[in-house]
């Protein structure tokens, strides 16, 4: 067989990482490719002459005696010499390893080869832009590759070989087009993409471009229409229903794990009703119900039934993603008939093929992430048909070049778009016209309520899941917010006077047709340089003006955060702002509103090509976006309605304009109720956290829900507490009042290191604050705690970074903040101990939280009772939740804040829980208990076995 190309893959493991300092390799792994097959092999462990550090030993697994009689490098490398011949070097991080390599070579005297590099961690975030790691572990676990050995060379080298086939193989398979594109775009990458891609265009490649829908200068993945969806039953949900409460063999057939559970029965029938009857509905299902199928189910019955639409909105992107992989399928799978669903987001979660084709004219001044972004995308619209960005791993810097090429109803040319019937927003809205059931987010389902065209298809009932957070969603979209970088990326995108910025390619393409003189164009670039200098005074004088206030607070993302109303500050300083602001105000009256009449005469009058129509539909975009954002300032400074909190935060540590101002309503519930409750037929909202000392008092009022009497159910838990769980309460704990943060954190420390050396199972910490997490972090570990301690900021990695990491351990310790108190599922022995650190009270001095306070203060109620009892009840049985998730599972909650058992209100907090053994005393005692409790229940599970 011809030989075509053959490529060496190397991996080191080193002391570190610098030679120049001192480090060296101590193990080689070379693999040989061949016409796509592994051909050669070579390991070697090499005597680097010093120590190993000990941090390489925990990662690597090498040790002193293992390399202790290795040969050396220059032993060695007559052997590997023959292998580098091929000039193709392929390595996971080339760099590392490429130059790691070359230096020890020229350090035995050799001559170093010259080579074509190729970068398998590059190769990969490009060709498989919807992985959420590049990491070589994660690669190899996803993609089904035998990895035994993680960190060690050979392994390694191994796998890197296997990855390298299957990416070069995804290249040969791309379209032509987008080959194209990619050997302009990758050029200054460190693969050699020219090396690669050459070869593949020199063959036939007709029968591959066939595979894919090309369209002007992009190449897409072929649309999948569904096929259009019958009631071909004439079961009725009565019927359906009673068949489900039988549990019959149907039912185990399509649930791998079927168990009958009488509130699930319980809540399909009540949610059925609710949209009969034309009533709006409280539920609380308790974890283990089945929540997501008990309102799929009788939404499908109903939404057929009746040809209406039932919308879903969730609050998180993971039961998004729940409901579409898993639960939906379930429900295809075992309905007598086939449910039309779709999904819907905010419109700029989409890609704009228009944008994106324009952008890839231009390249030569893009930074690295633009180009690594660009071809990613490139290759995602070749696999993608939804175009939604959540499926993109961007890289850091790609979020800015999302914001260009994302869809947006401003810049939508409409008949004149030659990309609208491929469209990803557009496909994405008519489907979700033609669904049964709709599923979306809180954000986008409050956002259509401001605008005056929906964005969702019309509808009279939904299903609200995560309804805890409806209140906080709400709040956040029915206020405004502006900040100094949002001014300064419209300043950046119209860059007056440079050739590159969008005035001056207005003032060109007017100066083609012959529109406006260069002179009077000439104004109105002044006119943008005077309005981007006041607004970075006013950001400037803001921020020193908050700088300078004593009353503020720390926000829960660490900036300082100052609560004030416009009509009573006082001061030069403020005066002086507002007086700025006010001129910013009339300035860019005069200046916007003749740039869009401009952009829309010129458009109407004028017989311009795609590309300029583009452009100027994206310019006046750019200044409708500005004039909106400079109406917000003038209103969140100008402007005051007592109905309405304002606040202004800023960067201590940032530039000294780092400035962010909101303003939110107090209070939503009269607003829910006369914009969203009136005008829907029933709304359910459920929840497993949504009563208080088992009432819904507390939802009803915030909500606005109290003058529509809807019903009100509880669906009680399936999972026997009594015997599955313990609550402890340690009595040796300090009051938090009467020591300092640290003195506590170091009682909080002593307790841990007790569980932790104590119990066997693995272990989740809730913090309320990240100060106390990480200070609790440091002391456990001086402790000499043995077991690994994964803590949320600390341990490099996203919360489900984080959560995977846990769950690959034998036994671990996970702290973690507010992220993790819900949404985290970690069931059987993936946790068996919990901890709570405090009750869960929201921290002082947030602005929304104070208004509530006061105005419920105003309204004669005591602000405590009222607003913040309640929302720590719910957030505590928020983290309560995390422990017990199925009915094998069993565990033990720690709560080490004495208040839950020494004040009267610490009591409405256990009345908030299931019937769970409650036992207080000193943590020695409890230990035993504990010990004794996790002893009865592994004993339990090893007789099931």
């Amino acid at each position: 067989m011809l030989v075509l190309e053959r490529y060496v893959v190397i991996d080191l493991e080193t002391t570190g990482h610098s030679f120049k300092k001192g480090d060296r390799i101590i193990q080689i792994g070379a693999v040989v490719i061949e016409n796509e097959q592994i051909v050669e092999r070579f390991a070697s462990f090499i005597q680097p002459g010093i120590k190993i550090p000990e941090f390489i030993t925990e990662l690597t697994g090498i040790r002193d005696e293992d390399v202790v009689n290795a040969p050396t490098f220059s032993e060695v490398y007559p052997l590997l010499k023959e292998m580098l011949e091929s000039r193709h070097f392929v390595a996971h991080n080339v760099l590392f390893d490429y130059s790691f390599l070359i230096e020890h070579i020229k350090a035995i005297g050799e001559a170093p080869p010259r080579f074509y590099c190729y970068d398998t961690v590059e190769l990969s975030r490009i060709l498989l832009p919807q992985e959420e790691s590049y990491k070589l572990g994660h690669l190899a676990e996803q993609l089904g590759f035998t990895h035994d050995r993680p960190h060690q060379a050979d392994s390694d080298a191994e796998v890197t070989a296997e990855l390298f086939i299957l990416l070069h193989n995804k290249l040969k398979a791309l379209p032509t087009t987008t080959l194209k594109h990619l050997q302009k775009l990758t050029k200054n990458f460190r693969t050699d993409f020219t090396r690669l891609i050459t070869p593949i265009l020199l063959k036939e490649r007709f029968e591959i471009d066939q595979n894919y829908d090309h369209f002007r200068a992009l190449s897409l993945k072929k649309r999948v229409d569904e096929e259009e969806a019958l009631f071909s039953s004439s079961l009725t949900f009565g019927d359906f229903i009673q068949t489900f409460k039988m549990g019959d063999v149907q039912m185990k057939n399509v649930f791998h794990l079927y168990e009958k559970r009488q509130g699930q029965e319980q809540m399909m029938e009540a949610i059925y009703d609710a949209f009969s009857q034309n009533e709006h509905a409280l539920i609380e299902a308790s974890t283990g119900t089945g929540k997501s199928l008990a309102y799929l189910i009788p939404s499908a019955f109903y939404s057929i039934e009746h040809n209406q639409p039932v919308v879903i909105s969730t609050q998180t992107i993971p039961l998004q993603d729940q409901l579409l992989t898993k639960d939906i399928p379930i429900l295809q799978n075992f309905l007598p008939f086939t449910v039309r669903v779709a999904v819907l987001k905010g419109r700029n979660h989409y890609l704009c093929l228009s944008k994106f084709e324009q952008s890839l004219t231009t390249f030569s001044d893009d930074s690295y992430d633009i180009c690594l972004t660009k071809a990613q995308i490139l290759i995602w619209i070749t696999e993608t048909q939804t175009g939604d960005v959540e499926e993109l791993s961007l890289p850091s810097g790609g979020n800015a070049y999302w914001n260009e090429v994302k869809s947006d109803a401003s810049t939508d040319l409409g008949a004149y778009n030659p990309w609208m019937s491929r469209c990803f927003y557009y496909r994405a809205k008519k489907k979700a016209q033609q669904a049964h059931l709709i599923i979306t987010n809180h954000a986008l389902l409050l956002t259509d309520l401001q605008n005056s065209q929906s964005i969702l298809p019309a509808y009279k009932h939904a299903i609200i899941d995560e309804a805890h957070h409806f209140e906080e969603v709400a709040s956040n979209h029915l206020g405004v917010s502006t900040d100094y970088f949002t001014f300064t990326y419209f300043f950046q995108r119209l860059a007056p006077g440079l050739d590159y910025g969008s005035l001056e390619r207005l003032k060109s393409l007017l100066m083609k047709y012959s529109w406006i003189k260069e002179i009077d164009f000439t104004k109105a670039e002044e006119r943008c340089i005077t309005i981007k200098e006041e607004l970075d005074e006013a950001f400037r004088m803001i921020y020193r003006y908050v700088e300078k206030k004593q009353d503020t607070n720390q926000s829960d993302v660490g900036r300082m955060s100052y609560r004030y109303q416009s009509y009573q500050e006082k001061g030069q300083m403020w005066n002086a702002i507002l007086e700025n602001v006010m001129r910013i105000h009339f300035l860019s009256r005069e200046w916007c509103k003749p740039l869009v009449n401009l952009c829309v005469t010129m458009q109407e009058q004028v017989e311009l090509n795609y590309e300029e129509k583009s452009f100027l539909a994206d310019f006046k975009s750019l200044i409708e976006q500005y004039d909106q954002h400079e109406q917000y300032l003038y209103e969140l400074l100008l402007e005051s309605d007592p109905n309405y909190v304002y606040w202004i935060e800023i960067e201590p540590k940032g530039a000294r304009n780092a400035v962010f101002l909101y303003c939110r309503p107090i209070e939503v519930g009269e607003i829910l109720a006369d914009q969203f409750f009136t005008s829907k037929n029933s709304v359910i909202l459920t929840s497993a956290t949504l009563t208080v000392s088992q009432t819904f008092d507390y939802q009803l009022e915030k909500l606005g829900l109290n003058d529509f009497g809807p019903k009100e159910i509880m669906i009680p838990t399936s999972f026997d507490y009594e015997k599955q769980a313990r609550l402890f309460l340690p009595t040796d704990m300090p009051s938090i009042k009467e020591v300092s943060e640290r003195e506590f954190a170091v009682e909080v420390s002593i307790k841990l290191t007790r569980l932790i050396e104590e119990t066997t199972g693995k272990m989740l910490v809730l913090f309320t604050s990240f100060d106390m997490l990480r200070n609790v972090n440091e002391f456990v570990k001086d402790m000499g705690v043995d077991v690994p301690i994964i803590a949320q900021g600390i341990t490099t990695g996203s919360r489900l970074k984080l959560m995977k990491l846990f769950k690959q351990s034998e036994r671990a310790v996970l702290f973690g903040t507010s992220s993790f108190w819900e949404g985290v599922d970690l069931p059987g022995k993936d946790l068996t101990q919990l901890v709570i650190v405090r009750l869960p009270f929201a921290p002082p001095g947030q602005p929304t939280l104070e208004a509530k306070l006061e105005k419920a203060k105003n309204d004669g109620y005591n602000p405590f009772l009222y607003v913040s009892l309640p929302q720590a009840i719910i957030r505590f049985k928020q983290g309560f939740g995390r422990l017990i998730r199925s009915k094998d599972d069993y565990g033990c909650i720690f709560i080490l804040d004495k208040r839950i058992s020494t004040t009267t209100y610490g009591k409405k907090f256990l009345e908030s829980l299931p019937n769970i053994p409650v036992i207080t005393g000193k943590l020695e005692t409890l230990l035993s208990e504990a010990i004794k409790f996790e002893g009865e229940h592994v004993h339990e599970n090893d007789q099931r076995k």
